[in-house]
C-alpha cells in the first residue's frame, strides 16, 4: 500500500471546490491520515480557475505536492492546466457531458444524473472521490449534514441523498484508489493556519482585537467573532486600518490584551499606531499575513516580502520582535508566545505568516492547553498609588499599571514624557526615556527563540530559511540526504531580534549555504548578512506567487549540488 496520495481539485471560482476540499480534508483526518490541503485562488468571487491540492498520508507530510495521481476537473480548462502536474498512471475526473476523446486513466462522471441541479454536483463530486478512496460513509454523511444543517432539513436530504448515489455509481464505475495506511491511532483535528492563530490567541486571554477586512488575515478576525460571546472577546471591525490599530492600543491601555490581524497594504497604513505603541509602551500584538504586492499585488497568493516592512515600520527608534511560524503548531504556539513578550516587553510583537501558511489546512493534534507558560500580567497590585511613576526609569520595563483598576495614576501620551507621563522637551530626560526604551532589547534578546536544525553538523550543503519555507527545507533535506548529500536545513521561527550564538557557528561550518526564500531579493539573508557579517552567496527564491515546493527547490538546487 502507498504512503501517500497526492489529489487535485479544479474548477471555477463558485462551483463549490473548497466545500469539497474542506470536507473531504476533515473525513481523511477522521479516517485518522495525515492530511496538508493547500489552495490556489483567484481574486475574484466566480469564474477563473482555481485548485485545492491535497497531500494524504500515513505519515506526517512537510510541504505542498508537486506531482498528482488524481485531477478531479470541474472545468475542462482544468484539463490543460494541470495535465503535465500527473503522474504515471494517474486519473483523470471530467464531466461526462463533456465532448472528449477517450484516453486511459479519463473518466466521465455523469453529473447530471447523479445531481439534478448544479448546485448540487460538488456534493456528487465529493461522493465520487470519497467511494474511491474508500472513506466510511458514515463519515462523509455526517460531515455533509453538519454543512448544511443551517440551511434545512430539505438541504440536507437533498444532499444526503446526492452523495449516496454517487458513491453507489463510483463503485461500480470507478477504480479503487485507497487511502494510504493507517499511521497511529493519534486523534487529530483539521484546520489551517489562521484557525491554530485565533486558538493561540484565546489561550493567551485575547479580549480585543481591531481590524479592517484584508486577505489573508481576515479570517482571524472571523474566527475570534464567531467565539467572542462565549469568550468574552470584543471584534471591531473599524472604518481603516489605522483606526483599528489605535483602537488595539486603546484597549491594551484599558487592560485587554490586544491583537490586529492585517495583511502588508492594509499594515502599511497602520505604521502610525507601531511607533505611538513604541513610545506609549503598550504591548500590541500584530498579526501579518503576507501576500505579494507591490500595494494589491497577488490578493490572494502567497509571499515572504513584508519581512522588511514589518522590521522597519514606523518612525524613530524602538525595539521589537517578530515570530515567523513554520506551522500550524506554531501558529499556536507563537501567537501565545507573542502576547507574553508583548506584555513582558511592553511593546509591540508581530507575528508573521503569509497566505500559504494561512489558508493550508493541516491534520494537527489537540494542543496540550495544561502544558502552556503563563502569560505575563500588567501589575495590578496597585502597591504605593502615590508614589507610582509610569515610566519609572529605574529598569528598561516599568510596572504597567491599568487606568482606574486602583488609586494610581496612570498617563500616556504620543510625545515624549517624564517619568509620571507629563508631556516634556528636556533634553535630560529625553535622553534618559529614550535610553530605558532601547534598553528593551535586552528583554527581549532573554526570550529569542534559536532556530531550528536538522541533519548534520559539518553539512556540505545547508539550506537556511524562515516563516513556512521551513518545512520544505527539512523536506528537501531528506530527499538530498537519502541521495548520500551531506545537506542540513536552519529554519528560523524568530527572525528579529537574532541570536547569532544560537547559530552563527552552523553557517560557518558547512561547506555551501544556501537561503531560500519566498522573496525576489533574499531579505532575511541581507537581515543576517547585517546582523551577523556572514554573506550568503546562492539562493533559491520563488516570488511568482505560489508556494515553495520540494520539486521548485530541489530542481533550482541542482548546479548548485554540481558545483559542490
Amino acid at each position: 500500500m502507498r504512503e501517500e496520495l497526492h489529489l487535485i481539485l479544479g474548477g471555477e471560482a463558485g462551483q463549490g471546490l473548497d466545500t469539497v476540499a474542506g470536507l473531504l480534508g476533515k473525513a481523511v483526518v477522521r479516517s485518522g491520515r495525515h492530511l496538508l490541503t493547500v489552495q490556489h485562488v483567484m481574486s475574484r468571487v466566480r469564474g477563473g480557475h482555481n485548485n485545492f491540492r491535497m497531500r494524504l498520508a500515513s505519515r506526517p507530510v512537510q510541504g505542498p505536492p508537486d506531482t498528482f495521481d488524481l485531477l478531479a476537473a470541474m472545468s475542462r480548462e482544468s484539463v490543460d492546466l494541470h495535465r503535465e502536474r500527473l503522474a504515471e498512471g494517474a486519473v483523470i475526473l471530467v464531466d461526462g457531458g463533456w465532448d472528449m476523446a477517450p484516453e486511459p486513466g479519463l473518466i466521465g462522471v455523469p453529473f447530471a444524473e447523479l445531481a439534478a441541479r448544479p448546485v448540487f454536483r460538488n456534493v456528487a463530486l465529493m461522493g465520487v472521490l470519497g467511494a474511491m478512496l474508500g472513506i466510511e460513509a458514515d463519515i462523509l454523511r455526517e460531515l455533509v449534514a453538519d454543512n448544511f444543517r443551517a440551511k434545512g432539513d430539505q438541504i440536507v436530504s437533498s444532499n444526503l441523498d446526492v452523495l449516496a448515489a454517487s458513491m453507489r455509481w463510483a463503485a461500480d464505475n470507478t477504480p479503487s484508489l485507497p487511502l494510504p495506511g493507517e499511521g497511529d491511532s493519534v486523534t487529530r483535528l483539521a484546520m489551517d493556519g489562521n484557525q491554530a492563530l485565533v486558538l493561540g490567541a484565546l489561550a493567551a486571554g485575547v479580549r480585543f482585537c481591531g481590524y479592517y477586512p484584508m486577505s489573508p488575515a481576515t479570517s482571524i478576525a472571523e474566527g475570534l467573532a464567531q467565539v467572542a460571546v462565549d469568550m468574552g472577546v470584543v471584534v471591531e471591525q473599524a472604518e481603516d486600518e489605522i483606526a483599528a490599530a489605535n483602537m488595539a492600543l486603546g484597549a491594551s491601555f484599558g487592560g485587554a490584551r490586544s491583537i490586529v490581524p492585517t495583511s502588508g497594504g492594509g499594515f502599511a497604513l497602520m505604521t502610525e499606531a507601531v511607533s505611538l505603541a513604541g513610545v506609549m509602551e503598550m504591548p500590541v500584538v500584530f498579526a501579518v499575513a503576507q501576500r505579494p504586492g507591490p500595494a494589491t499585488g497577488l490578493a490572494t497568493r502567497t509571499e515572504q516580502a513584508d519581512l522588511e516592512l514589518v522590521l522597519r515600520a514606523g518612525h524613530g527608534e524602538f525595539h521589537r520582535a517578530i515570530l515567523a511560524p513554520a506551522d500550524v503548531a506554531d501558529c499556536f504556539h507563537l501567537t501565545h508566545k507573542a502576547f507574553d513578550l508583548a506584555e513582558k516587553s511592553q511593546g509591540p510583537v508581530f507575528i508573521l505568516s503569509d497566505q500559504y501558511l494561512a489558508s493550508a489546512v493541516r491534520s494537527v493534534e489537540p494542543f496540550d492547553l495544561g502544558s502552556l507558560p503563563s502569560v505575563a500580567e500588567p501589575d495590578l497590585s496597585d502597591a504605593d498609588p502615590d508614589g507610582y511613576h509610569r515610566y519609572d526609569w529605574s529598569a528598561p520595563v516599568s510596572p504597567r499599571r491599568i487606568p482606574g483598576h486602583g488609586k494610581s495614576l496612570v498617563l500616556a501620551d504620543c510625545h515624549e514624557h517624564d517619568e509620571q507621563g507629563h508631556i516634556i522637551e528636556a533634553a535630560d530626560i529625553r535622553v534618559r526615556m529614550q535610553d530605558k526604551r532601547l534598553a528593551k532589547m535586552d528583554v527581549l534578546q532573554a526570550e529569542v527563540l534559536p532556530p531550528v536544525f536538522t541533519g548534520e553538523d559539518e553539512s556540505d550543503l545547508l539550506l537556511v530559511g524562515w516563516g513556512s519555507s521551513g518545512e520544505v527545507l527539512r523536506e528537501v533535506a531528506g530527499i538530498l540526504q537519502g541521495r548520500g548529500v551531506k545537506a542540513a536545513s536552519l529554519c528560523f521561527t524568530q527572525v528579529w531580534p537574532l541570536a547569532p550564538e544560537t547559530f552563527l557557528q552552523r553557517l560557518h561550518a558547512a561547506e555551501c549555504v544556501v537561503a531560500v526564500e519566498g522573496n525576489s531579493t533574499a531579505q532575511f539573508a541581507r537581515l543576517l548578512r547585517e546582523t551577523t557579517g556572514f554573506h550568503i552567496a546562492n539562493s533559491v527564491l520563488r516570488y511568482d506567487g505560489r508556494a515553495l515546493t520540494a520539486g521548485y527547490v530541489l530542481e533550482r538546487l541542482a548546479p548548485i549540488l554540481e558545483a559542490l
